[in-house]
């Protein structure tokens, strides 16, 4: 709407121009100002013709569409010492009586297709437009032309006039041709301006209204969105305390199962104390019976011992042998003696452990009693009543969220397609602006060109009479009134325009100029870094080859090993290794054996550690797989780089632990107990060297 009322504008400004430039003509402008008739109405201006009938009201009265508006003429006689220079009519504004002759089936008077803004004008209308009658074709006024009284014209359509003796062929070769068309065009842009300028409002009305909706509606989706947040923190929050009333009730179940196992234990405990006490019962009453057995047999000894000591002298051998079997009794008494005090004590202890047994059993039925889950059940139904109806108010807000969100899509789709279809417009008026201004600018360069070479429009045109053919002249009028016309209007604000342009145009100009160097900068900074990189890599690479070249034979005993890359881009290659221990030609490292194996690997590692020492190496069971004169190789190795690595090795091979100077191991004197026993080997032989001496 807003390029509509733009263009209409546009269109009648230069229509308006056109005809105040007409009102101005270079020609009659100074001789106008002189006599004080620069601000005098035209005739043209308050004239008004049915539509159609423009060019034959143009043809009758040819520069008397352009007469200046006068109150009288004879106040002005000075006019007649100073002539204009160029073809001019004056009129005069007096009133009169207003008559036109008639032909009756011959036609209409010119002047009945008339109308006057100002009554004064009809009288010079009246005597001017006297005779003129109107034919709608050529033909129809031919058939008719020769019963014209005489003095009377005929005027078609197409502005072509008959008399009854002659026929002019109308030609736009006036410079007032075309102003009554203009003026109704003028009138008529003026009443699309209004309209446009309506539509335009209305437009705005409703561009506010859609604005105010969309905001409105981000502002609901901003809130729905808080309450989604807000809804899914609750619901994150109840989750949470769910999960811990469910962590609190799974807890309590495995309370309950430990308290029932223990329960369980402490059951099968008693009854095997039941058990062992009845035993220890049986072994007492055992002990009871031989205690009177061998008390009955002491007895019997003492009788013995009695008859033995009055018979002593007779058999010392037999009383030596009671003595014996005397003392074996004692031992034996002894012994169950000893035995039964430790029943008794097993009893006792026995005794204690059942009553503490049956004190816990008490305490754990009580705690069982006591305990009640109905309130966690009941917290746990709650808390899954309160996630249902919160997961329902989510999905609710959800589907809300969703269909705000369709609505706000269909919004800004009708927005881009509304924005699509002004996009072409907008190109079109500027393209009809810009073109205007071509044309304006055009006519000022001929007009200050015309200044510059101080040319006489009136000669000009007098020699144009003289020479040059009208109708060429009309033709070329016509063409470029027509070529003007077709510029359209034109766009006032392209020079702020070309300037915003021009000021974004430096500005994207000195990012891009940035943006190059800084594209130039980090392409030399990648060029040098791969520079470097390639060549630290290179010699990183020559000197570990350098060091498997040595460390290789010396693990082995000759033989030789090299590194070698598998790409001509070392960024991108992979690292082989070649390893031909002494006395073998193998094409593949899979064909050595576990020691090779072992031993090339350890070679690859000790000359990665020459190349970048640390501090300290691990080594767990690596000489597993070697055999003595390798392990020997092995250990004479890690006592030469000893002296910069400490090494710390886990091994059970006695060879390598003969190199070491200090040995950790792990003994089990006693079952389940297990003891860290460390060896300083230099001390240990101190003391050697010393007891030795």
């Amino acid at each position: 709407a807003g390029g509509e009322a733009t263009h209409v504008q546009a269109r009648r400004a230069a229509l308006e121009q056109l005809q105040g430039r007409l009102a101005n003509a270079q020609a009659t402008r100074e001789w106008a100002t002189r006599h004080g008739l620069a601000d005098a109405r035209r005739l043209w201006q308050g004239l008004r013709i049915e539509d159609g009938w423009e060019n034959a009201l143009e043809a009758v009265l040819r520069e008397r569409l352009n007469a200046f508006s006068v109150e009288r003429i004879d106040a002005a006689a000075g006019w007649l010492g100073e002539m204009p220079g160029a073809k001019v009519a004056v009129y005069e504004l007096a009133a009169g009586v207003a008559t036109t002759g008639s032909l009756g089936v011959l036609g209409r008077p010119l002047r009945e297709l008339v109308t006057c803004d100002d009554a004064r004008t009809v009288p010079v209308l009246a005597d001017w437009l006297s005779d003129v009658f109107v034919a709608q074709t050529l033909a129809d006024g031919m058939s008719v032309r020769e019963r014209l009284p005489a003095g009377a014209t005929l005027v078609t359509r197409e502005g072509h006039l008959l008399t009854r003796s002659s026929v002019v062929f109308y030609a736009p070769d006036s410079e007032v041709h075309g102003v009554l068309s203009r003026q109704r065009e003028i009138e008529a842009l003026a009443v699309q301006i209004e309209h446009a300028g309506t539509r335009l409002q209305e437009a705005r009305a409703r561009l506010i209204d859609a604005n105010e909706n969309v905001a409105r509606a981000r502002r609901e989706l901003v809130e729905r969105r808080h309450l989604g947040d807000e809804l899914r923190q609750q619901q994150h929050a109840g989750q949470m305390q769910l999960v811990r009333q469910t962590e609190q009730a799974d807890r309590i179940e495995q309370r309950i199962a430990q308290i029932e196992r223990e329960s369980g234990e402490i059951g099968a405990e008693r009854a095997a104390e039941i058990e062992r006490l009845a035993a220890t019962d049986v072994n007492l009453a055992r002990f009871a019976e031989q205690l009177h057995s061998i008390g009955a047999q002491l007895a019997a000894t003492r009788a013995e011992a009695t008859g033995a000591q009055s018979a002593l002298g007779k058999s010392r051998d037999a009383a030596q042998q009671a003595a014996q079997a005397l003392q074996q009794a004692c031992f034996r008494v002894e012994s169950a003696q000893a035995k039964i005090v430790e029943g008794e004590a097993a009893v006792a202890s026995t005794g204690r452990e059942l009553v503490d047994l049956h004190a816990e059993v008490e305490r754990l039925t009580i705690e069982c009693a006591r305990f009640d889950e109905a309130p966690i059940q009941r917290a746990l139904q709650q808390a899954l009543a309160d996630r249902e109806s919160r997961e329902t108010a989510m999905r609710d807000a959800r589907d809300r969220l969703s269909e705000l969100e369709t609505a706000l899509r269909s919004i800004d789709e009708e927005r881009l397609v509304c924005e699509q279809k002004h996009e072409p417009l907008r190109n079109a008026i500027g393209d009809a602006k810009l073109k205007e201004q071509e044309a304006r600018l055009t006519e000022e360069q001929f007009a200050a060109k015309l200044a510059e070479t101080a040319a006489d429009e009136v000669a000009l045109a007098l020699l144009a009479e003289q020479g040059a053919r009208p109708r060429v002249l009309a033709g070329e009028i016509n063409r470029l009134q027509a070529e003007i016309g077709a510029l359209g209007a034109v766009n006032l604000a392209a020079l702020e325009e070309l300037g915003g342009a021009v000021e974004k145009k430096t500005a994207l100009d000195a990012q891009a100029t940035d943006l190059d160097e800084a594209i130039t900068t980090l392409e030399s900074a990648i060029r040098r870094i791969d520079r470097e990189t390639r060549e630290r890599l290179m010699a990183t690479f020559a000197e570990a080859n350098k060091h498997i070249a040595e460390m290789f034979p010396a693990l082995f005993g000759g033989g030789h090993a090299e590194l070698v890359l598998t790409g001509e881009e070392i960024l991108d290659s992979g690292v082989q290794i070649f390893a031909r221990p002494p006395g073998k030609k193998n094409a593949s490292i899979q064909l050595l054996s576990g020691g090779e194996k072992a031993l090339t690997a350890l070679s690859l590692v000790f000359s990665l550690f020459l190349l970048n020492p640390a501090p300290f190496c691990l080594l767990d069971e690596v000489d597993a797989p070697l055999d003595d004169t390798n392990t020997e190789r092995f250990r004479n190795l890690l006592q030469k780089m000893s002296a910069h690595t400490q090494f710390l090795f886990i091994s059970h091979n006695k060879i390598t632990m003969e190199g070491a100077q200090q040995l950790i191991g792990v003994t089990m004197q006693e079952q389940g107990v297990s003891r860290v026993v460390a060896v300083d080997i230099e001390q240990a032989l101190r003391l050697t060297e010393a007891q030795a001496a």
